[in-house]
Order: structure tokens, then sequence, then C-alpha cells
């Protein structure tokens, strides 16, 4: 197996990032950018980290594992070098804590003055909580975006780690970085990408502000046009204890779905707020009275805004999903495709999820022009699985 370089297709071809390994969403991010094509290098510390993965992690594909132990100093300068022929360098570690390993932004601009370094953490460089250790829930939890999350009225339900880590963290970290290299291509000069999962879960909120500050959000759950408020804008069981979405916001979209589900004739209208109940327990006993297979066969193609809630495991062979090849099987691991589509530079999938940390060390450092690797192996500064 070799690593070519600039081996990846797709829009960024030959831009080489090095990733210091760490959980959530910087792998993530970095997932991206090897699925739209760029050359990573994932660096790891020997023996893997917890929660990491392994063979099934898809956050780790399309990219070689590197251990290095950068305890010492030859591994740190082993990171240095591959900074140099670099165009970014991803982490996620506590503030401070490569600036204490000599891998900090001001060490690699040493090496490589047009580097874009992003960094990925849930409070951000500063503030009061920047050391402070976090996950997803916690970030969201300060953002005001998981108060008013779920649609019941005692409780809010956090919604996995889609939010936080992969909407407002790894998202905004490959936006930054990707605006940070349009821009060093003009100036000449890399900088610091400072993604915080508050800042970019904050800034994903911004609709709901604006709603708020027009008086058109109440701070409540379930009250609200898009948080279950709305009938015509909610979740409905069905008889074999299966579940629809539906969104029929429009009036020409709700006009469609009362019609297909048989109710028009007796609902109450649209927006008449006092008779929400009466349209709620109209909806609740239609939906229950058939299977989400035969609802699914009423609504499917039609303009009411009605669809079925499946799992993940289901998602594959949905017809919409699979006539669009949304996940593929790819060195026997089934996975999502890379996202977004281009006309011109197609993307591609590459090397699966590495085993474990280290699988791809000799080669990978090798491919990006690392000399003596075979002392780096023997001294023990670097490990190969």
């Amino acid at each position: 197996m070799s690593f070519a370089l600039g081996q990846g297709t797709g829009p960024l071809a030959g831009v080489k990032v090095v990733e210091i390994a760490g959980i959530g969403p910087g792998p993530h991010a970095c997932m991206m950018l090897a699925d739209l094509g760029a050359d990573v290098i994932r660096v790891e510390r020997p023996g893997g980290q917890p929660l990491a993965g392994g063979a099934h992690n898809v956050l780790n594909r399309g990219r070689p594992s590197v251990a290095l132990d950068l305890k010492k100093p030859e591994a740190v300068e082993t990171v240095l070098k591959l900074v140099e022929q670099a165009d970014v360098l991803v982490e996620g570690m506590r503030p401070g804590v490569t600036e204490r390993l000599g891998i900090g932004p001001e060490d690699c601009a040493a090496r490589n003055p047009r580097l874009v370094y992003g960094r990925m953490t849930g409070w951000g460089q500063d503030g009061p909580f920047a050391q402070s250790a976090g996950h997803d829930m916690n970030y969201i939890a300060i953002t005001g975006a998981l108060f008013g999350l779920g649609q019941d009225k005692a409780r809010p339900h956090f919604p996995g780690n889609l939010l936080g880590d992969f909407g407002g963290g790894s998202t905004y970290l490959v936006i930054g970085i990707l605006a940070a290299l349009l821009e060093a291509k003009t100036s000449g000069q890399g900088q610091v990408v400072d993604a915080a999962i508050v800042d970019g879960t904050s800034h994903l909120n911004a609709m709901t502000a604006g709603f708020l500050a027009g008086g058109e959000f109440r701070e409540e759950r379930a009250v609200n046009l898009l948080d279950g408020g709305a009938p015509f804008y909610d979740i409905y069981e069905t008889s074999d204890g299966k579940h629809m979405s539906v969104g029929a916001l429009e009036p020409q979209f709700f006009a469609a779905f009362i019609d297909l589900l048989g109710v028009a004739e007796e609902v109450p209208g649209q927006f008449e707020l006092d008779r929400y109940d009466e349209m709620r327990k109209l909806f609740t006993e239609r939906f229950a009275s058939r299977t989400q297979a035969e609802w699914t066969e009423v609504f499917e193609g039609t303009d009411a805004c009605v669809a079925a809630i499946i799992p993940i495991t289901e998602a594959a062979d949905h017809p919409h999903m699979k006539a669009r090849g949304v996940f593929v099987e790819h060195e026997g691991l089934l996975q999502p495709v890379p996202a977004p589509r281009f006309s011109r530079t197609e993307s591609s999938l590459g090397l699966p999820p590495s085993p474990e940390a280290g699988s791809h060390t000799r080669e990978a450092l090798e491919a990006w022009g690392i000399p003596d690797v075979d002392q780096l192996l023997a001294d023990g500064v670097a490990v190969q699985v």
C-alpha cells in the first residue's frame, strides 16, 4: 500500500494537512477535508486513545495513521518537518497544550508562515471556561440552543452530539480553514482559526435570535412554529408504533397534507391558534389508523411535506437515498459518501479507517519525505503496528 502525495480526488487535491489526532469534531473535520481530496496525515499517540474507534470508525477514514510519542523531542521535530510542507494543521487539545508540546501556532509559523492552524475546542481559546473539560451537551447548554430542544415541556432533550460537535464544531472549523486557505493565497500568510463549539452553535441559532428579537418566539418548548407548537409541524405515531414527520408549513402544502390525510372537511383553519388542540387530536387519531408503510405510500412524492422516520440501519435502502447513492459499502464498511457533490472535481473515498494507531507510520512518513524513519522507529519515537 502506498500513499502518494495528493492521492485524494476532489477540489482540495494537492492540499496537505497535518492532523493531531483527537476525538469527535476534530476527526470529523479532517474526514471532510480528506473526503474533499486533501492529503491528510493523522498523527496519533502510540496505542491510540479512548473513543478513537478502530477499523469501524468512519470519522478516521481517508487518511493514514502515524503513531508518534510527542513527549520525545525527535517526535516534535518530526511534526514540525511535516508542518514545513503542509498547508493546514488541525488540533483539538485544550488551549496551551500544543504550545507546551512545542507544536503551537508560533512554533509552526516559524517553520511555515503560510500555515493555516485550525484549533477545535468546545469553549474556545479564551474565556472563563477555556481550561475546563466539557462535552457537546455542555457546550450547547450555555448557548441557549439546548434549552429549546425537544417537544417535552418539562425538560429539554439533546440530539446526540450532532448539534454541538459536528454542527457548531467541525463544520465551522472546515469553513474557517477553507476561508483562511483562500486568504493565504493572496496574502502569503497563514493564521490561526479558533473554532469553538459555543461560537458555531450560537451562529447556527441566528434565525431563532431573530425571531426572539422580533417578538415571534417564546422561550418555551413546544409552543413555537418549528418546535412542535404547531400541529402541522410535528411528529405523529402510526398504528404499528412507528412515526411520521409532518412539516406542512406553507398554506399550499398544508392543503395538500390535510387532503391526503383525509381530514380536509373537518380540520380547523391552519392558523386558528385557539383550536390547535383540536387539530392535533384529529391528526393524532388519523395517523394512528394506519401503519407507517401505508402512510408512506399515501404521501410519497407529494407536496404534503410528510416523511417516514426511519432508523439509520434502514436509511441506505430508502428509495431516495438509494437512488442518490448516499450510502456506499467501501472496504467492507457501509458509510455515507462525501458531501457535498461537485460537477467537475468529484470526491472519492480513500483509505478505510485504521484498525490501530500507527498502522501506516512507516509508509506515510516516507511519503511525506521524512528522513531516517527507520531510526525513529528503532528509538521508539515513532511506532509501526
